[in-house]
């Protein structure tokens, strides 16, 4: 039944697809075929690939609820969606169960030995490829435990069962999509040999079965204790990698992870009850703020039409401001003290508001914080009962820091380049911070994530979130305000062309691949910004459920390969 082992790839063997199909549509008819019809309502999911969708709609078909849905997708998207997917990596899960909100950081952590000056020369100068590729760049994975934790906690199926869909897919095998032959070919270009990256995915082809058995067997032991992964034997091949690449990860950091449950962000807005990220993440922070000053400078806005260029200005001058407070104020809440009610406050916000200059661009250093003294992925769940997950987590770059766990098969993570590693300096988003996002031992790094829950009388309005880095938050800001503002449809809100501007760069203004008009170019470069394509690609794969009464829509990014269905 199996093709020879690919000898450029260790972890793969090349399958009849058309066998592999089969055992799958087999496996999904059988279960759906034995599912109780238990369901009420419309629930509904929107995934960054099918195979996750499939997992989501198999748990909800068979009468589990959101949580269950949910860690079964993140599961299977470490299997067909490893640009971004992952076990090595970690996130952040908003979830709304049982009318409970809450938030879980899952957020990976510096090492013990990891210092604020270890990406820095003789010289001072930051050396940025150390905490982008190889050993060194990878903080303790979250996921795992982040999971498990949501399970014990919310879900209704046994654990085991939920990482059968992952399973059966690293062990049987999937068609590899365009996307992620052409991702795995572009990263195994950049890394080269600086890792054994190309070894596990540099053989990727469009339409082949990629089979992970190594991967399979790393599943198959999560399953049977997710203990092993800070504790056994996974835990070991993660050391051993380590030491295998100069990385700092032991087994005593392994040991020492935990979740953590925090209190979501909350805030009021037209009528409806935000939730979003808390800090370690400043992606609620900043949505917040982004759309509170939005309203308080209604009157430059009246009249204005979608992404017109003074419509793209006004949003430029709101983003600035929030960068410049993100940059002073915002970091790992355990190790800092981080002034969220003042950054919300209502007075403040307003201030802001005030000092955007509605006709020319505000310069950075008229834009000071305002208090005195690539690759991510995400999921939105409805279940029949109104119970809802955001999740989102990431391995920071595609692909991370391009370091497979040999024996294991998983990725490891690149966000420790998430550290202000030197004050001032830009990571590889063009972020910059300061000394309260320095690296420390056991502390979380600054974050962009942004799962928010929308509710309306106590009942989710909108699931909603998106990978993209410090674009984050601002697409999902855009995605709300075309909502909101334009009562556009739900998939056109999401395909509309994204714009993004941040500090230090007070002229740039990026825009995701979409066609934009010469007449909005030639606007905004005569008021002197320079608009540029984003440098990676599309601004953001927004993957969104809007509940309107008895209504309920979801849609996937047509950015990239998502899916989102409705499930009766």
């Amino acid at each position: 039944m199996t093709g020879p082992r690919n000898s450029s790839n260790p972890n793969a063997v090349v399958l009849s697809r058309s066998m592999v199909q089969l055992r799958v549509s087999l496996l999904l008819l059988l279960a759906l075929l034995t599912a109780p019809a238990c369901w009420a309502g419309s629930a509904a999911v929107a995934l960054p690939d099918r195979h996750a969708a499939e997992a989501a709609q198999l748990m909800l078909e068979s009468g589990g609820n959101a949580m269950d849905a949910a860690i079964a997708a993140a599961f299977v998207l470490a299997v067909t969606y490893p640009e971004a997917g992952n076990i090595g990596g970690g996130g952040f899960m908003l979830s709304y169960m049982g009318q409970e909100a809450a938030f879980l950081d899952f957020r990976e952590s510096a090492p013990k030995t990891a210092h604020r000056d270890m990406y820095l020369d003789e010289g001072g100068n930051f050396i940025q490829h150390k905490s982008l590729i190889g050993g060194q760049a990878s903080g303790v994975p979250g996921t795992v435990s982040g999971l498990h934790s949501a399970h014990l906690r919310y879900a209704s199926k046994p654990w085991k069962t939920l990482l059968q869909p992952a399973i059966g897919l690293a062990r049987d095998g999937f068609a590899v999509p365009a996307a992620l032959a052409r991702h795995a070919k572009e990263r195994s270009a950049e890394i080269g040999n600086k890792t054994n990256f190309a070894n596990y995915f540099g053989g990727l082809r469009t339409g082949e079965i990629f089979r992970q058995l190594q991967l399979a067997a790393t599943l198959e032991r999560i399953a049977h204790d997710p203990d092993d992964f800070y504790h056994g034997k996974i835990a070991r091949q993660i050391t051993a990698q380590m030491v295998k690449t100069n990385g700092l990860i032991t087994l005593a950091d392994m040991a020492a992870y935990k979740a953590v449950w925090r209190n979501p962000i909350q805030a009021q807005w037209r009528g409806y009850t935000i939730l979003s990220a808390p800090p370690p993440s400043s992606g609620g922070v900043a949505l917040i703020q982004l759309l509170q000053m939005r309203d308080f400078a209604d009157v430059h806005f009246k009249d204005l039409w979608h992404n017109s260029p003074r419509y793209i200005h006004l949003l430029a001058e709101i983003e600035k401001r929030v960068f410049a407070d993100r940059a002073q104020y915002l970091a790992d809440p355990d190790f800092v003290e981080v002034p969220i009610a003042e950054l919300l406050d209502m007075n403040y916000l307003a201030a802001r508001a005030t000092q955007i200059n509605p006709t020319q661009i505000s310069p950075a250093i008229a834009v000071p914080p305002g208090l005195e003294s690539t690759d991510t992925t995400h999921l939105s769940i409805l279940d029949s009962k109104g119970n809802a997950v955001s999740l989102t987590y990431t391995l920071n770059w595609d692909f991370g820091s391009g370091v497979v766990v040999e024996g294991a098969g998983f990725l490891l993570n690149n966000e420790m380049d998430d550290f202000s590693a030197k004050v001032g300096v830009p990571n590889k988003f063009g972020v910059i911070g300061n000394a309260r996002n320095a690296i420390a031992p056991g502390k979380r790094m600054l974050s962009s994530m942004t799962p928010t829950i929308f509710l309306h009388k106590n009942k989710p309005a909108l699931v909603i979130g998106t990978p993209g880095g410090s674009t984050i938050f601002t697409s999902v800001m855009q995605v709300i305000l075309n909502l909101y503002d334009f009562s556009m449809p739900l998939q056109a809100a999401v395909d509309a062309t994204r714009f993004h501007h941040q500090l230090p760069d007070a002229t740039l203004i990026r825009h995701d691949r979409r066609e934009i008009t010469s007449t909005t170019r030639t606007k905004l470069q005569a008021m002197g910004y320079i608009v540029e394509p984003n440098s990676w690609g599309n601004l953001g794969d927004i993957q969104v459920i809007r509940i309107e009464g008895e209504k309920v829509q979801a849609a996937a990014d047509s950015r990239n390969r998502g899916v989102a269905r409705l499930i009766p």
